[in-house]
């Protein structure tokens, strides 16, 4: 902590003797809301690989549906649903990498899961309510906090502050006996410097498939203080989920027979009937609270300082069948000749984590430089602990005895310096240097009762350059290279990984930009080596298992574009091409290891596309017809036919009608959203997996192959409306 508390410092006297020369003079000086998202965002004509959404364009298809949905229809994205209709757990992939090798910050602070690296958005229900605007950056983008961005960085920004005051009430309902409901607020400047605004949010959804029920709650605080360069604010947002669980999936013959069926919590009773235990749930909340200082010192210079705080806590709940006593340190039960050494029970399994981070940031900017440079601090400590809450025979226990416990300590440093140089009117050059410093210790058990002590430390050097060449008013060229290192999550510990990926990754673009039509074309080269590829297979809990590919590489080509065709209809279509290999992929067949040369990559489609097609018939009503087209794709890295995903391509349908000049308030808003309106029966996701079968022929090893679906749903709809005040 020395070396913080050094750099730390030099930050704050910089900072002071800064403000000594204040000036305001300039009426083209960046806003202090742009100041916090300067060090992890990069600007319009960039050499980075990007797209922006904002507030305005999220609001229409906000109805329910995570932020994974919101994000749809952006280029090389892909989502899916445990429960099937974009409310519960939900999934995006970028360019085939998934959530937990997307890099996601809110407000600039991490917001992935320190040990399990993933993102989970049903733990902030309804946060599309609370987004000023987001930034996706494909690729490795620019440099920015928390683990490496092996697929993609999200960057999202949450509400800004409102001059003025306004309430609203939205509410929403639609099938499978979904309902939201949302009120917001804010005071407005008060004095012209105070603004108090929040939100209170709930969701419930029964689930396309069958109990997999969403009980979500969420709020959002937020205190600024605003006096001239200064900007201050103390948010706290959070959220709690209870959902059923629905992550087992179904079989190729389930999911013709009853696509529906969800196998979670199923056990058979003392008369050899299959019952479901109603409260196979996963409880999870998530209490986020930050401090931000923004802060501009004259015409040049701006900083900001972040400090975070994330408490996450919960369990899920599952009923066993026949669970022998030795796994839970349960005593034999000895009646007469008789011994019971089994019994079934409930169990819960549990995660409590503290997440602390600190982050500061410098920014130069004139007429040729943009300088930023920071630094950034995180701790996290966690607990894994199992407990058993009933049991038909206890064996000497107590309730909520732990029959497991483990922990995981994680801290993170990081400095980062980047620049943009302008050269002239049409070159500029762009650099930006990472480092980051990783200690990572586990102690304790496992939940399968392995131990697992470990300590690694992890040194990561992550350059990253590129140059812009505008050869006119509507042509921009970029070139960009950026390197990547990613550490080992908590579960390929488990698996015996311990070695760090690496990822080069080459970009370059095309940007047209006309009075009719933007157009965004890049080409791209992501190479790795020592990738954590997916398996297909998931563990017990549903999570992905994941083992290291040696080299591979994702090579590809992405259009996005903006076309209008006249004042009343526009069209927004993309489509990302690639082909994503493993190189000399090495598995276990039938007993033996066999080199299987290039494979596909598991989860990554070779063609994705996506439209978006509006029309404005009046000012106050815009229809869109929203589709999506992904290709096939393997969930395994043998391409196997077993683990095909077929392609599929739906179809969504959105209408808006704003109602004005209506009394005691400013508008209203009635949003409709109909998904899959041609009711396509497909799935988006699945799980692959093999085993060596050495029973039904002795003395030789068959490998057996299977597969899992996760079905989505068919037709529905949701309806809405907001009312401002």
């Amino acid at each position: 902590m020395k070396h913080l508390s050094i750099v730390c410092a030099a930050f704050l006297s910089t900072a002071t003797l800064l403000a000594q020369e204040t000036t305001t003079d300039s009426t083209d000086v960046q806003s202090l809301e742009e100041v916090l998202i300067k060090s992890v965002r990069v600007d319009a004509d960039s050499p980075i690989t990007h797209s922006n959404l904002d507030a305005e364009e999220l609001e229409p298809r906000n109805l329910g549906q995570d932020i994974p949905y919101m994000l749809s229809y952006l280029p090389s994205v892909v989502t899916t649903s445990d429960a099937g209709a974009g409310v519960g757990y939900t999934y995006i992939r970028v360019r085939g990498s998934d959530a937990s090798r997307i890099n996601v910050t809110l407000n600039g602070i991490p917001f992935n899961d320190a040990e399990s690296q993933g993102t989970f958005f049903v733990n902030l229900p309804d946060f599309t309510s609370s987004v000023q605007s987001l930034q996706l950056q494909r690729g490795v983008g620019t440099s920015t906090n928390g683990s490496g961005a092996f697929g993609a960085s999200l960057n999202i920004l949450t509400d800004g502050i409102s001059e003025k005051p306004y309430g609203e009430i939205a509410s929403s309902f639609g099938s499978y006996n979904t309902y939201k409901n949302t009120v917001k607020f804010s005071t407005g400047l008060l004095q012209d410097h105070i603004e108090i605004s929040g939100r209170l949010s709930t969701i419930q959804s029964d689930g396309y498939i069958d109990r997999a029920t969403s009980d979500l709650k969420s709020y959002f605080l937020q205190g600024s203080f605003v006096d001239g360069n200064t900007l201050v604010k103390a948010i706290a947002f959070g959220g709690r989920e209870d959902t059923y669980q629905a992550y087992f999936g179904i079989d190729a013959e389930t999911l013709k027979e009853d696509r529906t069926f969800n196998p979670a919590g199923q056990y058979t009773d003392e008369n050899g009937n299959t019952q479901f235990y109603d409260n196979e749930i996963d409880n999870y909340a998530q209490d986020h609270y930050q401090l931000i200082w923004n802060q501009r010192y004259n015409n040049r210079w701006s900083s900001n300082v972040s400090l975070n705080y994330t408490y996450g806590r919960g369990y899920f709940e599952q009923y066993k069948e026949d669970e022998d006593f030795e796994t839970y340190n349960f005593e034999p039960i000895v009646i007469g000749d008789e011994t019971i050494n089994t019994t079934d029970l409930v169990r819960r399994r549990w995660l409590d984590n503290d997440y602390y981070a600190i982050n500061a940031n410098i920014n130069y900017k004139d007429e040729q430089f943009d300088v930023a440079t920071g630094l950034f601090y995180s701790t996290y400590k966690g607990d894994h602990y199992g407990e058993v809450i009933w049991a038909q025979f206890a064996g000497g226990s107590e309730i909520r005895d732990r029959y497991y416990f483990g922990t995981g300590d994680k801290n993170e440093f990081t400095l980062f310096g980047k620049a943009t140089y302008k050269l002239d009117e049409q070159w500029s050059i762009f650099a930006d240097l990472q480092g980051r410093f990783i200690d990572y210790e586990t102690t304790g058990t496992t939940s399968d009762l392995i131990e697992l002590n470990e300590n690694e430390t992890y040194s990561f050097f992550n350059p990253k350059a590129g140059a812009s060449f505008s050869l006119n008013a509507e042509n921009q060229f970029y070139f960009s290279y950026g390197r990547a290192h990613r550490e080992p999550r908590r579960s390929d510990f488990e698996q015996g990984i311990f070695k760090a990926e690496k990822l080069d990754d080459f970009e370059l673009g095309w940007r047209f930009a006309s009075e009719g039509v933007n157009l965004n074309t890049n080409l791209f080269y992501m190479n790795y080596k020592d990738q954590l590829v997916l398996t297909g297979a998931i563990d017990d809990v549903g999570a992905p298992i994941r083992e290291t590919s040696g080299k591979s590489y994702r090579l590809g080509i992405e259009v996005d574009s903006q076309i209008r065709l006249s004042e009343a209809f526009s069209m927004l279509p993309n489509i990302a091409l690639s082909t994503n290999k493993n190189v000399d992929f090495v598995a276990s067949i039938d007993g033996e290891l066999v080199n299987l040369g290039k494979t596909n990559l598991s989860f990554s489609p070779e063609i994705v596309f996506g439209n978006s097609l509006q029309y404005r018939p009046l000012p106050n009503v815009q229809l869109a017809l929203l589709s999506k087209f992904v290709g096939e794709q393997f969930m395994g890295n043998i391409d196997s036919e077993t683990s095909k995903l077929d392609s599929y391509f739906v179809n969504d349908f959105n209408i808006t009608y704003t109602l004005k000049e209506v009394p005691f308030v400013r508008e209203i808003l009635f949003s409709g959203l109909v998904n899959n309106i041609f009711n396509t029966k497909y799935v988006s996701n699945g799980y692959f997996f093999t085993f060596d079968d050495d029973f039904t022929d002795p003395g030789t090893i068959t490998t057996i192959e299977g597969a899992g679906y996760y079905p989505q749903a068919e037709i529905n709809f949701l309806l809405g409306a907001t009312i401002k005040l």
